[in-house]
């Protein structure tokens, strides 16, 4: 009797979820569905300094909106839970200690001081930076000796060091990496908590997946999951590595070029159904030249074999096409709930409430006062943005500076973009009036909008970082000096 079909998305609660998780989830989604399998998501939140709790919300409400709800996870159990990393700490440290016992892993009490010196050594040499063994060869005295000295120690795999390892790509066929280019990766990190590679394989393992589909870039990685495998011996799940989403230049799709937040496109209007029927396209082909499809249409006919390898293109002009089509598929009551639910929902006029009342006598103001809170791009053309002690360039530098440290917001509330304004404000030395005037055109188009911070927090960093990336592509050339 074959065993039931199982597969996982795995995302990391580290920021806005992804358009690329969406797009793998999608594939085991549909790969499961096919089967009459199991579809998994599980959590693997083990970077504890940049997991966060709202981002893991933020990404399972993107994938229920996109109808790809799970049979098991986080938010309503299983027979192989906990579903969260973190929650399956001691599960990974009583597998590290196997790997110790049956002679595959190591304690390793290398100081960061004395790895990092290593690596610059390595780099000056011209080397592949790797860590070179030196705790690989301790005698349990040794070990027993730094441990009661309580030296912080990582574990480590006893990888090969000569040979080649293979392993089969259900698209590619065989795939052959030399063992020399496997380090001795870390397991345990100092904290206790795994690393990527041991959760992976250990939870891929205990929860019974027998069907790894994920991005290519993950090819790299899976000689080091092979490779535990074998040091376990357990048997491999099949692997199957999906094309990477591109921009139009054939680079690997990023915040840089695209919107990349699931919460941006359901921001911006774009339907449920209409971005499942895109992502479906990208590598994948329903057959007889069909492009409009539901998902369910999908599932019926799929087949993980007639995914190509040919990296699909990221094209939001073709994904605008499709979701029009949608939006003229759907009812009169259809189509006034969405507009009602989505764009003026209720949840979001409550943030909006205390921004917009004292700019308002009448109600018949509030769309016009407020529209920027609704938009998406901002018309620029004639408005005056660059103050008149700036020219472009600088304007450039400015914003570009600004994105990233937009970027770099864990918690997006109005405290913390207040102290980022401030704080860059005062780095690049402009003046108050010219830096927050600026800031605030770019960001709502008007000179009279509610307080910044406030106004940043309640737009979202999505809309905001997408405004400020519109300028810089685009706009510059449109606005006008102050």
């Amino acid at each position: 009797m074959s065993r039931e079909i199982r597969v996982r998305i795995a995302p990391s609660p580290t920021g806005d979820p992804h358009v690329g998780t969406a797009y793998i989830a999608l594939f085991n989604y549909a790969f499961a569905k096919k089967n009459g399998g199991k579809f998994v998501l599980r959590i693997e939140d083990t970077d504890q300094t940049r997991a966060r709790a709202s981002s893991e919300q933020q990404i399972l409400a993107s994938l229920k909106w996109l109808g790809l709800n799970w049979d098991e996870g986080p938010d309503c159990g299983g027979p192989f839970g906990p579903y969260r990393q973190s929650e399956r700490t001691e599960i990974y440290r009583q597998h590290a200690q196997l790997l110790i016992d049956k002679g595959h892993a190591y304690k390793c009490f290398c100081t960061p001081e004395r790895l990092d010196e290593l690596r610059q050594q390595q780099k000056a040499a011209g080397q592949t930076t790797r860590y070179d063994g030196q705790c690989r060869g301790l005698t349990p005295a040794q070990v027993s000796g730094k441990l009661l000295e309580k030296i912080p120690h990582v574990v480590r795999l006893s990888a090969p060091k000569a040979g080649v390892i293979r392993f089969q790509d259900y698209l590619r066929g065989e795939l052959e990496f030399e063992h020399d280019r496997v380090d001795d990766q870390v397991l345990l990190k100092t904290d206790g908590f795994p690393t990527y590679h041991l959760a992976n394989v250990v939870d891929d393992h205990l929860m019974q997946i027998t069907h790894v589909i994920r991005a290519e870039e993950w090819i790299s990685s899976t000689p080091k999951h092979v490779l535990l495998y074998r040091a376990f011996g357990w048997d491999e799940p099949v692997f199957c590595h999906m094309p990477l989403l591109r921009n139009a230049d054939k680079s690997k799709i990023s915040k840089r070029k695209n919107p990349v937040s699931l919460a941006y496109y359901k921001r911006a209007g774009i339907l449920p159904h209409a971005l499942n029927n895109f992502l479906a396209l990208m590598g994948w082909s329903y057959g007889e030249d069909r492009e409009i499809f539901e998902l369910s249409d999908m599932i019926e006919v799929f087949d993980l074999k007639k995914i190509s390898l040919g990296g699909p293109v990221f094209d939001l002009v073709k994904l605008t096409w499709l979701n029009q089509h949608y939006m003229h598929r759907m009812d009169d009551h259809a189509f006034v709930d969405y507009i009602r639910n989505e764009i003026f929902n209720p949840e979001y006029l409550l943030k909006m409430k205390p921004l917009v009342l004292e700019r308002m006598t009448r109600f018949e103001q509030f769309v016009d006062k407020n529209s920027f809170f609704f938009n998406g791009a901002l018309d620029y053309h004639g408005v005056e943005v660059i103050p008149s002690s700036k020219d472009s360039e600088s304007m450039r530098v400015m914003l570009t500076e600004l994105l990233d440290l937009f970027d770099g917001i864990d918690d997006w509330n109005t405290k913390t973009i207040h102290d980022v304004l401030n704080i860059h404000r005062e780095k690049i030395a402009w003046k108050p009036k010219d830096y927050f005037m600026t800031v605030r055109m770019i960001t709502t188009g008007r000179k009279d909008s509610p307080p910044l911070a406030e106004t940043l927090e309640v737009l979202g960093r999505e809309i905001v970082r997408f405004r400020v990336k519109d300028v810089l592509d685009h706009g510059l050339q449109q606005v006008k000096k102050s």
